[in-house]
Order: C-alpha cells, then sequence, then structure tokens
C-alpha cells in the first residue's frame, strides 16, 4: 500500500490514526512520519489526544516546534475525542491535508483505554488506523496485533527498532497469520529513520 500516493488521491483532509502499547516508539513514529510528508509537499496537522501520559504532549510539542508543523492538545486527563474533532476541524478550516492523531499508549489488556480508543475511531472516522509495533517483541507484538485487530481494526502496521532486531521475523507473522502489511519501519533516531518497507531488503536480511 502506497501512503502517500493514497494521501494525494483522496478528500483532503486524510486522517490518519496511530496507536499501540506503552514504549513501542509511537510518539517518535507519528514525528518521523510528520518530516516525509512534509519532505512529501503534504501539509500535516498533530492531535495530542494522549491525554493520559504526561510527557507525551511535551513530546510532541517538542517535535512540532522542530519540524515546525501546528499540533493541537487539550488538558491531561480531558477527552482524547475531543481533541481530536477540534485537530479535524482546525485542519479543514485551514486547508491541511493530513491529520495525525496521537494516541494513549495502551497495554491490549486495559478495556477501558481500549474502549476508549473505539470511541476515538468512531468520532474521527479515519481513513488509515495504523498499529506501531516493536520488532523486538516477538511473539507479543503478534498478540497485540491479533488484540487490535480483533477490537479496533487495524490498516496498516509500522514496526520500530528494526535496526536492533536482526531478523524481523515479526514481518512474517504479520503477513501469515492476519494478512496485515508492513508500510514502514523505524530503522534509527533521526526523523529520515522511517522508511518504506522494501520485500526484497527483508528477504536478504532474513536469509543473511
Amino acid at each position: 500500500m502506497n501512503v502517500l500516493e493514497e494521501i494525494k488521491k483522496s478528500t483532503k483532509p486524510y486522517i490518519i490514526i496511530f496507536f499501540g502499547i506503552n514504549g513501542v516508539g509511537k510518539t517518535t513514529t507519528i514525528a518521523k512520519f510528520a518530516y516525509i510528508l512534509k519532505k512529501n509537499g503534504l501539509s500535516c496537522i498533530i492531535s495530542a489526544s494522549d491525554t493520559f501520559r504526561a510527557a507525551a504532549q511535551e513530546q510532541l510539542e517538542i517535535h512540532a516546534r522542530n519540524l515546525e508543523i501546528p499540533l493541537i492538545k487539550g488538558k491531561y486527563g480531558g477527552d482524547p475525542a475531543s481533541v481530536a474533532y477540534d485537530t479535524i476541524r482546525a485542519a479543514k478550516s485551514r486547508g491541511i491535508d493530513v491529520v495525525l492523531i496521537d494516541t494513549a499508549g495502551r497495554m491490549h489488556t486495559d478495556t477501558d483505554l481500549v474502549n476508549e480508543l473505539k470511541r476515538v475511531v468512531n468520532i474521527t472516522r479515519p481513513n488509515l488506523k495504523i498499529l506501531v509495533l516493536d520488532s523486538l517483541g516477538g511473539n507479543d507484538a503478534l498478540e497485540q496485533a491479533k488484540y487490535f485487530e480483533n477490537n479496533v481494526g487495524f490498516d496498516l502496521v509500522i514496526l520500530t527498532k528494526v535496526d536492533a532486531d536482526v531478523k524481523g521475523g515479526v514481518i512474517l507473522s504479520l503477513a501469515y497469520e492476519l494478512n496485515k502489511p508492513v508500510g514502514y519501519l523505524g530503522v534509527g533516531q533521526t526523523y529520515d529513520d522511517l522508511i518504506p518497507f522494501n520485500a526484497e531488503w527483508f528477504i536478504q536480511r532474513l536469509f543473511s
């Protein structure tokens, strides 16, 4: 799936929601994705809809400032769906191409947070739902993917920390068990370090 092509031919704003458990590198991934959009001439705005984690909004604010991208945030403990809705309204009024929605990192066993994620999805009706997974998670990552697929559904995976994972076997499991594509790989710490998934590169790496 070529996300950039999809965005370019779709009605604006194109809405993307990112979710995943704590610690997978979701916030950094959103910043890297925003950088890709900017490099490709697409404007974007970020919704800081993680109203639970104290550091999440500050982290996004730093990235948004570095990248010169607008950010909409709410109060801590506030309603994440309202923040996302306000961001979509802002995108429409400013003629912005893409809305990137951050959500609270949740353990896939946390029913309240998963229900809240469903509510955000229902209200924002995103064009694309991206699950962010840690490539070092192994079987755990696959279990998380199954849970999110059964409870919220997702379209695409971004795998982080691939620079540390020599084989990336979770990619095969996702394709085989869930028939879900991996769209991008996080391969380092800088904004440039989110690369489109390349099957040939992956096969080479798998058998090296």
